[in-house]
């Protein structure tokens, strides 16, 4: 008889509570004044819950495929602008082969990817192009390749002095794009990481140490107050805590196949389109 994972269903709850907190503050609700309006943050939440779910039960899925024991997804719940840290499921036996390191690190990124695009494109039709005057004050997010593409499709050019004000199942959508980008560094063991190992072996850890550097220098470069984002520093430091070296797989010898290695150069792609130098920025 199988337990019920009280844990992982209880961190669910009380991540989609803290999310649906952090929508409702998004649209400006005083939910200590009225605490009945916390249901209205439900677009963003109901919508960020779906990408962080959809990555990693594909993970999940992914690990029970090449016999590789893994936990349920674990929710993080935050007092943040989002309501969560992610979530994250925790690998309990060691990857077997490179084509299962392929898989499992790939099926959470594409997964998340298709479900972000699909909301960005809901959330950008029902998102409003405003002047710039009405966001002073307010969070300026920087917009990817891929994201700035799906404004254009879906809004047209904005003309100048005007930004897009976006629906929160947008920002959602954003948000899961952008940490699609941040699981696709090809750092250590992110998901990034997996796929790089994967295909370049030991020589992933000079890769690791070049984007540590990169990303140090991003993050020193905003607290100069010139362009990039303070966060790379603190995610440069975190990667380096948490290991740049990825350990290595039983069965080394079994090579990849095409299919794999489309699948790495499909990641690559992904995390290009994707990724964000300067991500949030207060206007002033």
């Amino acid at each position: 008889m199988r337990k019920i994972p009280y844990l992982h269903i209880g961190l669910f709850i009380v991540t989609f509570l803290t999310t649906l907190v952090a929508g409702a503050l998004q649209r400006g609700i005083d939910i200590i004044a009225e605490p009945h309006r916390i249901k209205e943050g439900w677009p963003f939440a109901v919508t960020l819950m779906t990408i962080l779910l959809c990555h990693e039960l594909s993970h999940y899925i992914a690990s029970k495929r090449h016999h590789t024991r893994a936990t349920l997804p674990y929710f993080i719940p935050a007092p943040s602008i989002i309501g969560t840290f992610g979530a994250f499921i925790k690998m309990k036996s060691p990857i077997i082969t490179r084509k299962a390191l392929v898989d499992i690190g790939a099926s959470g990124p594409i997964a998340g990817f298709i479900v972000s695009v699909a909301a960005c494109v809901l959330g950008l039709s029902m998102s409003h192009v405003v002047s710039v005057a009405r966001t002073d004050g307010g969070l300026s997010l920087g917009d990817s390749l891929l994201f700035s593409l799906l404004s254009r499709i879906v809004l047209g050019a904005t003309p100048e002095n005007y930004d897009i004000l976006l629906h929160p199942v947008a920002f959602a959508g954003w948000i899961g794009l952008f940490v699609t980008s941040l699981n696709l560094i090809p750092i250590g063991q992110l998901d990034g990481g997996h796929i790089a190992f994967a295909i370049l072996g030991q020589r992933q850890r000079y890769l690791s140490i070049v984007l540590v550097t990169i990303l140090s220098v991003l993050g020193l470069s905003a607290l100069l107050g010139m362009s990039g984002w303070e966060g790379w520093l603190m995610w440069a430091i975190l990667m380096l805590v948490l290991g740049i070296k990825h350990p290595p797989v039983l069965h080394w010898e079994v090579p990849l196949d095409r299919k794999r290695k489309c699948i790495g150069l499909l990641t690559l792609i992904i995390f290009i389109v994707t990724f964000i130098p300067s991500p949030f920025k207060l206007m002033e």
